[in-house]
């Protein structure tokens, strides 16, 4: 039957009734788990067929995977008629959600059970005028920041409680802030090695290597030599260079080769944070890169990469300005808008084609393919849901006007959904072996303080949409290897120790998914909504997600990198 159900054996009764069963010659006494998945069809995460079988596993460790029909114990969780697989990995995350809601309630719906920060931002390090600024910035979320190492903010969450794993990589730009400063200016030698400390310290007590956000600023200004002189040192501790590169549009060919010279003189592997070609003029690019990707992997180099399964990407408004236009910081920003001759050249800046930055209002095509989801302030809210378009028009200015207008109004970026990429491009990403799924997104709540912004649909669907849209009802993928880019493969790219396989020995980050059901329901007019066809979520052997609710227990941990276990 398809309807799981659990059933508890009282352990004392059964170790009493072996005992006695030996005492007069009955043989030796059952093996005993504490957990049994009884029934379903196992997807192992290495991309073998799924096969019949039986999980079972003691405190946060997988025992056996196969006929456990015989075994004894203390709960059995029926899955006929539905998969069991390893727990999936989120390669791109966020951590303030998860202090302000540790239930990460958005992802554990889908099976997700390990989440990964970092892009270009990390919780640390971080000194007193950068923890000042985070957190004069924050928005709804609102939570202390004590912490001053990454490492720090890890054992901070971990010890807050979250149902969730969670990993990070050091943001470039993070270091860069700690060590330079927010000016646009090359580092010195004494600066970079000021860096290349951080790093060491980092990389010993667990990050997974360095991550950088290239069009943003302060990560912007960072030359390709500071950032291999930074990965050199990464690389020493077994570490990734991750990258939401320099362009994903008019310069992607260029990016993609970047990363890999960052990779090759660095001496590690790399990934291409959520691979795309932004604007419609970069669609045909795709090919090209790919031709780029696949020479490099031939010859040696691990590049790889990640996506999220939407046409739609979420960043801020600024991301419409010129990186120039931050130099110092997000309040020299500000005073730039409020002089006359400093708006004049940034609204040229942001309606004229250009190389020189990554424009995300021209590669949308228009402002009514451009939608505004989260502002800071309450007087702003009621733009939420609307297009750039549309706010224009009812301010009677223009969108380059109006852009300006609302960052400095709201002194936030103001979370912004951008429509800028192929469908077909898409599909092409998802069937690339190297290519593994990522939400690019905090895992949230369809409750309280979220639901006074509205979100992008990718945090609440995008690992049910490969399973359901672009595995069940597309064909573009099959099921095996789906569950070995949404769990294996994530974990060997970041060196995650005994995860994301199903087999004695493994961690038990464990789901239990109806295939025939399973689907993303979150759309961009009404995002907060969950996934379905999850029923079952286990994380570190304890269970979160019970006949598809949560069940308040927080079990994550703070996973570390290879570094920390080499030192």
């Amino acid at each position: 039957m398809n309807a799981s159900h659990v059933a508890k054996i009282p352990t004392a009764l059964a170790l009493a009734f072996a005992a006695s069963c030996m005492a007069c010659g009955g043989g030796a006494p059952r093996t005993h788990y504490d957990v049994v998945i009884a029934g379903g069809t196992v997807y192992d995460g290495s991309g073998a067929s799924g096969v019949k079988a039986d999980v079972g596993w003691v405190g946060d460790e997988i025992k056996a995977v196969g006929d456990l029909h015989d075994a004894d114990a203390t709960t059995v969780v029926r899955a006929d008629g539905l998969a069991v697989a390893p727990g999936f990995v989120n390669m791109m995350s966020g951590d303030d959600s998860l202090r302000v809601d540790g239930r990460s309630m958005s992802d554990i719906k889908q099976g997700v059970t390990t989440e990964i920060f970092g892009e270009g931002d990390s919780m640390g390090p971080l000194n007193d005028e950068m923890r000042a600024r985070r957190l004069a910035n924050q928005g709804d979320l609102k939570y202390p920041i004590t912490w001053s190492t990454l490492h720090e903010g890890m054992l901070d969450l971990e010890k807050r409680g979250v149902s969730c794993n969670f990993a990070s990589s050091i943001g470039a730009a993070t270091l860069r802030e700690y060590a330079v400063g927010l000016a646009d200016k090359k580092a010195t030698p004494e600066q970079l090695q000021t860096m290349g400390g951080l790093v060491d310290r980092e990389m010993r007590e667990g990050a997974l290597g360095i991550a950088s956000a290239l069009i943003y600023a302060p990560g912007f200004y960072a030359t390709t030599d500071e950032l291999i002189e930074i990965s050199k040192v990464a690389a020493r501790h077994h570490g990734i260079y991750i990258s939401h590169m320099r362009s994903e549009g008019n310069r992607l060919v260029e990016a993609v080769e970047e990363l890999i010279r960052i990779s090759r003189e660095a001496g590690l592997p790399a990934e291409i944070y959520h691979l795309k070609a932004a604007g419609q003029a970069n669609w045909p690019k795709m090919d090209r890169v790919i031709e780029i990707v696949e020479a490099a992997r031939k010859n040696g180099h691990r590049i790889t990469a990640d996506m999220y399964t939407y046409t739609a990407g979420g960043t801020g408004l600024d991301a419409a300005m010129p990186p120039w236009a931050e130099d110092g910081g997000i309040d020299a920003l500000y005073k730039r808008l409020r002089d006359p001759v400093q708006r004049a050249k940034i609204a040229k800046a942001i309606r004229t084609p250009s190389d020189a930055w990554e424009n995300l209002y021209l590669a949308a095509g228009s402002p009514d393919r451009i939608r505004l989801v989260e502002f800071k302030s309450d007087a702003l809210k009621p733009l939420t849901g609307k297009t750039l378009a549309e706010v224009a028009h009812m301010r009677g200015k223009s969108p380059e006007e109006t852009i300006m207008d609302l960052v400095l109004e709201d002194r936030s970026r103001i979370g912004t959904v951008y429509f800028m990429m192929s469908d077909d491009n898409l599909k092409k990403e998802i069937q690339l072996p190297w290519v593994s799924f990522a939400s690019d997104a905090d895992s949230i709540a369809a409750e309280g303080v979220f639901l006074k912004s509205s979100a992008h649909p990718r945090a609440y669907g995008s690992f049910a949409r490969v399973l359901g849209k672009y595995v069940r009802d597309e064909k573009i993928l099959s099921l095996p290897d789906a569950i070995r880019k949404l769990a294996a493969q994530p974990s060997a790219n970041l060196g995650l120790a005994r995860r994301g396989l199903l087999k004695a020995g493994m961690y038990a980050d464990v789901v239990v998914f109806d295939p025939a059901t399973i689907a993303d329901k979150a759309t961009f007019e009404q995002p907060h909504q969950y996934a379905v066809g999850v029923r079952h979520v286990f994380v570190n052997g304890v269970q979160v997600l019970k006949d598809g609710e949560h069940t308040g227990k927080t079990p994550g941990r703070a996973l570390w990198g290879p570094g920390r276990a080499a030192n």
